[in-house]
């Protein structure tokens, strides 16, 4: 029987430049980044032994340094990199991330978008 292991890093809260026009490349903006990452929960895993898990706290500290360090034109290119960190270890089977822009639409809360990953389907999307 398999079973996966699911990390979810919620509501990750940073600041950098997003955006093409002149005033957004000038002031970083806020950004919210959700995450979430499968891997297999073998029975090494469920030891209690560290170097059987997938360390979160590596992965969360690469996108902090790789978002607060950038600055990037497209959210797509952001939630792609994002995204490429995630499933940067050879365990994980799926992963997805949504990245948030608050106050990008007048009227709206925020604008987000969500890629995904997946070993299972053999491509990416």
């Amino acid at each position: 029987m398999n079973h996966n292991a699911i990390i979810k890093i919620t509501n990750l809260r940073l600041r950098t430049y997003i955006g093409f026009n002149d005033e957004e490349k000038q002031k970083q903006q806020d950004i919210i980044i959700n995450a979430e990452i499968h891997y297999p929960a073998n029975n090494l895993c469920l030891s209690d032994n560290v170097e059987n898990a997938l360390n979160y706290k590596t992965i969360c500290k690469n996108i902090i340094h790789h978002v607060e360090n950038g600055k990037f034109l497209l959210l797509e290119k952001l939630t792609s990199d994002v995204l490429g960190l995630c499933i940067d270890h050879p365990w994980v089977s799926y992963a997805q991330v949504t990245i948030d822009k608050p106050h990008a639409l007048r009227f709206a809360d925020s604008v987000s978008l969500t890629l995904n990953y997946s070993t299972d389907e053999g491509v990416s999307e």
